[in-house]
């Protein structure tokens, strides 16, 4: 009898969990940003050296001349003299950029870009001599260093024939620019933390600030549709609170929208469109016009002239096999796709389709063109 019983409990158990509808649910950590934990952006101007004859040509880039003679007179040689000629093709100015990441501590390695900036063409194998990689408060954060990797290849022919594959005029420094300066921000020690959503929606943030609140009771508010504010319950530092809360999952929500492209012949559209009760026909009317030469000879002794005429044949051709479609109200995405696809519809006559059902008055979704 007790085996029974728990034959029957464990059934019961198996239809409830197979009754119980799925959801898809997604971390915090996913769908929002953290306040102050970003990247930042640096940049900064520096020379490379060391090229194949493929650098800057010093008359057309003055700007690399001098920053070549400055370098050369911080270190001690002078190149101003009267007799002092600089002529050299092995030298390029560039950008350097990088991301700072948040947090970073200093003596930490990033990666530097770097793009030319003048006439160079090619930046293949050449050495970034030390620069200084500023903020945007014009304070030095890194410094960048190294051997500038294109992944890039071009040759040229003496005919003018040339072959380039990637683009040899920008490259990158694994690990080339060392931090410097780190950037004052106390996470621990903070009251008040805003989650920025990702895709701003009010449902969302109020899901958010609820399974939040159903973790640690009034710790979440969900201000707008952008912005949820959290604070750590007493005994709590920020820090520990929000490795906590990234993890909780929470089931985000979308408004209607039809994504087009109409360059790429790409069309997206979510889950929640709607089509209210509509009817679609669509054809394609092809019209070919063929022009065949033909050259007309004089009779003989006539003194004519030998002509050319163009004989010209039309040709019309519409679609056949297209019908009518009846798209009832309130008709879900995988039904609209299913009708659509019953007209044999390409994806730019779907463009075309879902265009004209907007300006009807028929598509309860937001259509973004790109």
């Amino acid at each position: 009898m007790r085996r029974l019983f728990r034959l029957i409990a464990a059934a019961i158990a198996l239809s409830i969990l197979a009754a119980s509808p799925a959801l898809a649910g997604s971390r915090i950590k996913d769908i929002v940003e953290f306040e102050g934990v970003r990247d930042n952006m640096l940049v900064g101007y520096g020379i490379v050296v060391g090229l194949n004859g493929s650098g800057d040509s010093l008359q057309n880039a003055p700007f690399t001349k001098q920053s070549l003679e400055a370098m050369l007179e911080r270190l001690g040689v002078n190149t101003r003299a009267a007799d002092a000629t600089i002529n050299t093709k092995d030298v390029a100015a560039v950008m350097v950029t990088a991301r700072l990441p948040a947090f970073s501590a200093s003596g930490s390695p990033i990666d530097a870009t770097v793009s030319a900036l003048g006439d160079s063409k090619s930046l293949l194998g050449g050495t970034l001599l030390v620069t200084p990689l500023l903020g945007a408060d014009g304070q030095a954060y890194a410094v960048a260093q190294g051997t500038v990797q294109t992944g890039a290849v071009s040759a040229s022919g003496a005919s003018g024939s040339n072959v380039i594959k990637g683009v040899p005029t920008a490259g990158r420094i694994a690990n080339g620019a060392i931090v410097e300066r780190e950037i004052g921000f106390h996470m621990a020690s903070m009251e008040t933390l805003r989650l920025t959503l990702r895709n701003p929606d009010f449902t969302t943030a109020r899901r958010i600030a609820d399974a939040i609140n159903g973790f640690a009771a009034n710790t979440a508010v969900a201000e707008n549709p952008t912005i949820v504010t959290l604070r750590p319950p007493p005994g709590r530092d920020m820090v520990s609170f929000v490795t906590d809360v990234e993890n909780l999952e929470v089931e985000p929500d979308s408004p209607a929208k039809v994504v087009v492209d109409e360059v790429a012949g790409v069309v997206v559209m979510g889950d929640d469109v709607r089509i209210s009760t509509v009817a679609i026909a669509q054809g394609n009317l092809t019209i070919s016009v063929q022009e065949t030469p033909q050259v007309s000879q004089p009779a003989p002794f006539s003194q004519g002239q030998t002509t050319v005429t163009s004989q010209s044949q039309l040709h019309v051709d519409e679609e056949k096999g297209r019908h009518l479609i009846v798209v009832p109200n309130g008709t879900s995405l995988a039904n609209l796709v299913k009708g659509l696809n019953a007209l044999g519809v390409t994806p730019r006559d779907l463009i075309s389709i879902l265009q004209t059902i907007k300006a009807a008055g028929a598509l309860q979704a937001d259509v973004s063109v790109m």
